[in-house]
């Protein structure tokens, strides 16, 4: 007799996961430069990418879920049901150089990271559907400064005015995803991803004088942001001989103003009359999503060697500097930082020495990888720091009795982040992940 049977412990695992996903798919950090703009940008690879550096946008491969160009969703196999969860947890060290010496202070943070899901839906199309994190916030420091004739000076003085300011900010932008990957022929697929992109910016400055007249300034940036954004994809497979292939992939999003209007609340305490003033100061249509081109390129030799490279562009140039104005007075609160275009090249590669082989050895994955990304901030009218990364990882195959094709994915991640005047940033994460690859229907036989 034959039975179909389909994988309850995917369906469990499934609902479980997108039950709980809004709560927690956003990344946690503790790094200062995220209280600029939008954040610090959300690594949107999933459990393969992580250990190649993040490269995908010209991979097409049948076991993963590849976010990064929807146009892959059309290489999932007919009888597969995909599904892909992943954490980070990381530790950093903020270091600091002044007139006064070097500060260093070390955090930890650890988050759910992303849930995804992809199959076949008929012949020659594949769905995927999933969260990921696209921005994060969060930071908490403190600094003090001397006040001399109205103006704040560093390193400290003899006055006796000093400011002591706590710096606190979260929040960060959840992408909820529906995508789809057709393959037009054998070789050409094309894409798209339709994401709802929802969040928050809250951050507070809170500054405190020791000045007889004012006894405390705070500042409070808030914004809410809801907006639908679009990415479309597409690959094209050459094959060059009998056992390499090179695909090609490109990606494009269209950037728009996504009619948020943040808003600043400026508190002041007066320590003689023990009365608040509070003013309110708006900025109109404030905020955009950038455009955003990718093109990737992968070689696969005898399905042991995979060696990709990718570049992306986001135009974050677009979006001016915010320009907040009182809706009481007309009196503007200047804000000096602005944004500029954004540039990241990464290279990975994977070696299996035989992936559907017997031997439990021969079918781990080995991966590695490498990148540079500039940053989309101006802090001060100078250019925000550069990142450096590396990477390394393996895939190693769950077998059971049921099934042979799943996959746990760890991965090592270095990130440094510095320029010239700032604080350097250097970060270890560790990534896991788990990809389950099972049967939707799995023919059982019994006598």
């Amino acid at each position: 007799m034959k039975k179909s049977l389909f994988s309850f412990t995917t369906i469990i695992t499934l609902i479980l996961t997108f039950q709980t996903a809004p709560l927690h798919a956003q990344g946690d950090t503790s790094s200062p430069y995220s209280q600029y703009g939008i954040g610090l940008l959300g690594d949107q690879s999933t459990g393969m990418s992580r250990g190649m550096n993040g490269v995908g946008i010209g991979i097409r491969e049948q076991g993963q879920v590849n976010y990064l160009n929807p146009a892959s969703y059309s290489q999932i196999d007919s009888t597969t049901f995909i599904f892909d969860i992943g954490m980070t947890m990381q530790t950093a060290n903020f270091k600091e150089t002044t007139s006064q010496g070097t500060r260093s202070l070390n955090a930890r943070d650890a988050s759910f990271e992303y849930a995804a899901a992809s199959f076949r839906v008929r012949r020659n199309l594949g769905m995927s559907l999933g969260i990921l994190p696209y921005s994060v916030i969060g930071f908490d420091y403190s600094t003090k400064s001397k006040i001399i004739n109205n103006y704040v000076q560093y390193p400290e003085t003899t006055s006796k005015t000093t400011i002591t300011t706590q710096n606190v900010g979260g929040g960060g932008l959840h992408a909820l995803f529906l995508g789809a990957g057709w393959a037009i022929n054998k070789n050409f697929s094309i894409g798209a991803n339709v994401n709802y992109l929802w969040g928050n910016i809250d951050n507070q400055i809170n500054s405190t004088y020791t000045d007889a007249y004012v006894k405390a300034l705070q500042l409070n940036y808030k914004a809410t942001i809801s907006t639908v954004k679009v990415d479309l994809g597409l690959t094209y497979t050459l094959p060059l001989n009998k056992t390499d292939l090179m695909t090609i992939g490109l990606t494009y999003s269209p950037g728009y103003n996504i009619g948020t209007s943040p808003y600043c609340e400026v508190i002041t305490s007066n320590a003689q009359s023990a009365v608040n003033d509070t003013t309110l100061f708006k900025a109109q249509n404030a905020m955009r999503i950038p455009t955003c081109i990718g093109g990737g390129v992968s070689w696969k030799h005898n399905d042991q060697w995979l060696l990709a490279l990718d570049y992306t562009y986001q135009g974050w140039s677009a979006m001016k500097p915010v320009d907040y104005i009182s809706e009481k007075t007309g009196k503007r609160m200047g804000d000096t930082d602005g944004f500029k275009d954004r540039h990241k090249i990464n290279f990975g590669g994977q070696y299996c020495k035989n992936p559907y082989g017997r031997s439990f050895k021969e079918r781990i994955r080995y991966r590695f990888g490498m990148g540079y990304a500039t940053s989309y901030l101006m802090i001060n009218d100078k250019k925000g720091p550069r990142e450096i990364s590396m990477s390394a990882g393996v895939g190693i195959p769950i077998i059971n009795m049921y099934n042979n094709r799943s996959m746990l994915n760890v991965s090592f991640q270095w990130v440094n982040t510095n320029a010239t005047g700032m604080i350097r940033d250097n970060t270890f994460r560790i990534n896991l992940g788990l990809t389950f690859n099972e049967r939707w229907f799995a023919k059982w036989k019994f006598d």
